[in-house]
């Protein structure tokens, strides 16, 4: 929200959607963090870290309430996330709902994974997508948000589509 020239020493944070130029093409929305030069500061990296580790318990979530047979409902997924993040001390600074469905519009109208702006008990429906993409925003300093997309084909499993989720902070050297 706040655009600067990239630099050495700068702290990116880049969200991309897209979708496929045909009739009914499903939204993609992804969301990757990185630094400029040849190590980023230890402080950045411990919450992406964190950022990180959220995202990836909100899948697990999804996929152990998936494989029990067991509905899956947005707020409990942005609950399993947010509490990654408050155990870790920040939880006032992840500010915004945890995701939110796609469809052939970015921001669609199925269930979204939130239980801060409004408490969405809408399960998450079978042959849907949806992001996951917790976010902590230090202000004034930086902020770090990692963003994937899942698929529910149906079968009791969760699909994380398109490249493979961020792991590490990218150096743009």
């Amino acid at each position: 929200k706040n655009p600067a020239p990239i630099v050495p020493g700068s702290w990116v944070l880049i969200d991309a959607w897209c979708k496929q130029r045909h009739a009914g093409a499903i939204n993609a929305d992804i969301t990757w963090t990185g630094w400029v030069g040849a190590a980023a500061p230890a402080e950045n990296v411990r919450v992406f870290e964190i950022v990180r580790d959220a995202r990836d318990a909100a899948v697990d979530y999804v996929r152990r309430e998936l494989a029990a047979g067991h509905d899956v409902r947005g707020c409990d997924v942005d609950d399993a996330c947010r509490a990654v993040i408050q155990r870790a001390g920040f939880g006032d600074y992840f500010i915004h709902r945890t995701g939110h469905s796609l469809h052939e519009a970015v921001h669609a109208d199925g269930a979204n994974i939130d239980n801060l702006e409004t408490r969405d008990e809408r399960r998450l429906l079978p042959r849907t997508c949806f992001t996951i993409e917790p976010g902590i925003y230090l202000p004034g300093r930086f902020g770090v948000r990692s963003e994937i997309n899942v698929y529910l084909p149906g079968d009791g499993t969760a699909v994380v589509t398109g490249v493979p989720a961020q792991r590490d902070v990218i150096l743009v050297t």
